[in-house]
């Protein structure tokens, strides 16, 4: 979020949702409860629409191929904090949405498991259709 990014995973942090730095596991919930009540406490539902949310990942992850443009390295921080605003925007567009965001994962990955069969794919960075 570039509103105070930093601010916003601090206020994060401080409010007692840690990362424990790259590795970690959160409990999601707690996160969205958390991001729930960082909007509503700024008064920012109004703007996040599902359009604005979508344009804001899109802004957010061209951010992240940024952190790219010269180098195949990138920052790692920057690299986190960068990929950070992508997640938390994709959270809160499945939260407007009323989707939970690991369980659409979980069911594309299904799909994405016998659209990609090991004994075709393996290896290979064809498109399915290539296979």
């Amino acid at each position: 979020m570039k509103r105070g990014s930093i601010e916003f995973f601090f206020s994060l942090q401080s409010s007692g949702v840690t990362h424990h730095h790259y590795g970690g596991l959160v409990d999601k919930e707690s996160v969205l409860a958390k991001l729930r009540s960082f909007v509503a406490e700024r008064d920012w539902s109004q703007f996040h629409t599902p359009e604005n949310l979508a344009k804001s990942i899109s802004i957010e992850a061209a951010e992240l191929l940024e952190c790219f443009q010269w180098s195949g390295e990138g920052e790692r921080e920057r690299v986190v904090e960068e990929l950070a605003d992508v997640l938390t925007y994709c959270f809160l567009l499945a939260d407007k949405l009323g989707v939970d965001p690991l369980g659409i994962v979980s069911e594309k990955l299904a799909v994405t498991v016998k659209t990609y069969p090991v004994d075709k794919a393996k290896g290979s960075s064809a498109k399915y259709d290539e296979l």
